[in-house]
């Protein structure tokens, strides 16, 4: 399947007709048009037939797209032209007299994205290139990143040709196969935010999930959860399904394309997103009200709000409302994200006991949810989005509640898992797998082996779990198959650290500062993890927001950016965690000084957030550690020494 809705070679749409040209790009789009849709292509058509026509055509080399598909954007581009060996990408405003910032964004985002996940493009020398029509005239400024994407170019209608003509004398390249090309592997890693946004959309999860053999493919995943939702709907049956994965293998991903397949309640097969994190519900409903009310007519905002929050919902009133009403739910199939975190009994009996007054209620969340489900009299399935290593708090249990629960009173529901579940990376404790006495099928198509949340470190969470463990030499081993195209730094100079990020972020790509919950006593270096956060504002906003995330002035905490994720982190370590000479050592700030950690699950939960901290970049990020100060006894020297020692042996380079 072509990737554009029109390709044909320059000296073939030199030669065509405006209207045949508008014909088949119409024929192949899947949408009712607008009138103004059509114009503006029939503009884009006539601008550059005029403007290419005196080009020095390269035979089959020189090749023209118009809306050709993006990887990770699920989006296309208006157009590409392949000529003399460089690839411009061209997004026009029709009509506009100035030069956007966000435009210019956009059309760079598309060059990096084609860069980084579309395999015919990484050698390549990608010049993007935002054409208003109505401009001023821009004098050309070239310049080139090392991964050879030009700085963004601007152009009104009149000055395309001579740009084009300009970029080939500068950078010259050896010409390719633009079909071959076009039809290189894509690899994209989305955002959570925007493969929401996609798949609300419309689009195919194909479109923004990788297609190369080296990954497990989220369609995959996907396609064998349907097919087990459709076999349990005809054999009236109840079944669990447990996605597990390592972080950033997209889990949420698999989930959310489900929810989307079957989001009308008249559906046979209605489905839910199930979340017990506030901020990613958050975050997730707004990122799809703004998409759809900023590109449908006549929808507001309010409306995108209500259907959004139908679509995802937090798991905790998804239970309320359970409670207020004992009949089943009208969803027959329920995806609960990050569903190791779901309380145990003890937490579970309190917060139900205390906030809801129920004085006789003694389960798990996995035990009543599930019961809530079973209500169903034919059937129904829930699907657990299983990740290890990454329960932050108090009360969250793991994956063994879940399977207690069916091994107890549901053991008449159908399990299905891979072999991975049964590991110590998701089991704690003494748990033993083979007491599981409901029927179990072994699926491997359950089990996401491939991070994609750093598409330029795929090991990288390998590497973090090392160096959070303490092993120092094997950290720095994982490090050193992945330096090259993951940079971390580190440096004892806030400053520092944030003008390192600020010069490495392109685009519409995303930095931020964050820091673990306990980090107290980074206040006086000016990091506040008490500060007050708005998620939306904080991931959502543009970059001249003081709010965003951009402005790397307020900071998230591990329980604020679970789940999401930036290309570019600064991240704060304070004394909480500090490492000595016999390995780490678990601090909480309580009062006026630093006491022990002595539970083992409030070690763990220590050690899980800076796990979560230091998997949530997608491309680098720099550690600020501070060098302290010796006449506050509350963060001398000491606390801050052993650690930044420590991960230097780990491999990671000073500023």
């Amino acid at each position: 399947m072509s990737r554009a809705y029109y390709q044909a070679s320059l000296q073939s749409f030199l030669l065509s007709d405006v209207d045949s040209i508008i014909g088949q790009i119409v024929q192949n789009h899947p949408q009712q048009l607008e009138h103004l849709q059509t114009g503006a292509w029939k503009s884009q058509v006539e601008i550059l037939q005029e403007q290419l026509k005196s080009l020095s055509i390269d035979g089959a080399h020189s090749y023209l797209f118009f809306e050709f598909v993006i990887p990770r954007m699920g989006r296309r581009a208006d157009v590409i032209l392949v000529h003399h060996g460089l690839v411009f990408v061209i997004e026009f405003k029709v009509g506009s007299d100035s030069y956007h910032s966000a435009d210019i964004q956009q059309a760079h985002g598309y060059a990096l994205d084609l860069k980084n996940f579309h395999h015919s493009s990484h050698e390549r020398i990608i010049v993007p290139i935002l054409l208003a029509t109505n401009s001023k005239r821009v004098s050309a400024n070239f310049s080139i990143a090392e991964d050879g994407v030009v700085t963004p170019q601007l152009v009104n209608q009149h000055d395309l040709m001579a740009l084009i003509d300009r970029a080939v004398d500068e950078f010259p390249a050896k010409t390719f196969d633009a079909i071959h090309w076009s039809k290189g592997a894509y690899k994209p890693t989305p955002t959570i935010v925007e493969a929401a946004q996609a798949l609300y959309s419309d689009h195919d999860v194909e479109d923004i999930s990788r297609s190369d053999a080296g990954a497990t493919n989220i369609a995959v995943t996907s396609e064998s959860l349907l097919n087990i939702i459709h076999e349990s709907r005809l054999q009236k049956k109840k079944s669990i399904c447990f996605v597990t994965g390592v972080p950033g293998a997209g889990k949420t991903l698999v989930g959310l394309n489900i929810a989307t397949r079957h989001s009308l309640p008249e559906d046979d097969e209605y489905a839910v997103f199930l979340s017990g994190n506030g901020p990613l519900v958050d975050v997730l409903r707004e990122a799809l009200a703004r998409d759809e009310s900023g590109r449908t007519v006549g929808l507001t905002k309010k409306a995108s709000e209500r259907r959004a929050s139908q679509f995802i919902q937090n798991i905790h009133h998804f239970r309320d409302e359970a409670i207020a009403n004992d009949g089943p739910p009208v969803e027959k199939v329920v995806i609960f994200d990050e569903a190791q975190r779901a309380w145990d009994k003890k937490q579970a009996s309190k917060f139900m006991q205390a906030k809801r007054g129920l004085k006789d209620f003694n389960q798990s969340e996995p035990e009543f949810l599930i019961e809530v489900m079973d209500r169903h009299n034919d059937w129904c399935v829930v699907i657990a989005l299983i990740g290890g290593g990454q329960e932050i708090n108090t009360g969250e249990a793991g994956i063994t509640e879940w399977l207690d629960a069916v091994s107890g009173k549901f053991s008449h529901w159908h399990v299905y898992c891979s072999a991975q579940l049964d590991s110590e990376t998701y089991i704690s404790g003494d748990f033993d797998f083979k007491q599981v006495t409901a029927p179990l099928t072994s699926k491997q198509d359950l089990h996401l082996a491939t991070s994609m949340r750093s598409y330029r470190a795929e090991n990288l969470s390998t590497m973090v779990h090392h160096l959070v463990a303490g092993h120092a030499e094997k950290a720095k081993a994982a490090y050193e198959s992945i330096s090259n195209k993951f940079p971390i730094v580190m440096t004892r100079n806030l400053a520092t650290a944030k003008s390192w990020i600020q010069s490495k972020v392109r685009a519409n790509e995303t930095k931020g500062l964050i820091a673990s919950s306990g980090g107290i006593r980074l206040k006086p270096e000016g990091i506040f993890v008490k500060n007050r956060f708005n998620a939306r504002e904080w991931f959502l906003n543009g970059m001249e927001d003081i709010r965003s995330c951009h402005y790397l002035e307020d900071v998230a905490t591990e329980f604020d950016i679970q789940g999401l994720e930036l290309d570019w982190c600064l991240v704060g370590w304070d004394a909480d965690y500090r490492y000595a000479n016999t390995g780490f050592e678990h601090w909480q700030f309580k009062g006026a000084k630093w006491q022990r950690r002595n539970d083992t699950s409030k070690q763990r939960y220590l050690e899980n957030a800076y796990r979560v901290l230091l998997t949530r970049a997608r491309q680098g990020m720099v550690i600020f550690i501070p060098e302290g100060d010796d006449q506050d006894v509350t963060r001398p020297k000491s606390f801050y020494d052993g650690t930044y020692s420590y991960l230097k042996a780990c491999g990671i380079l000073e500023l």
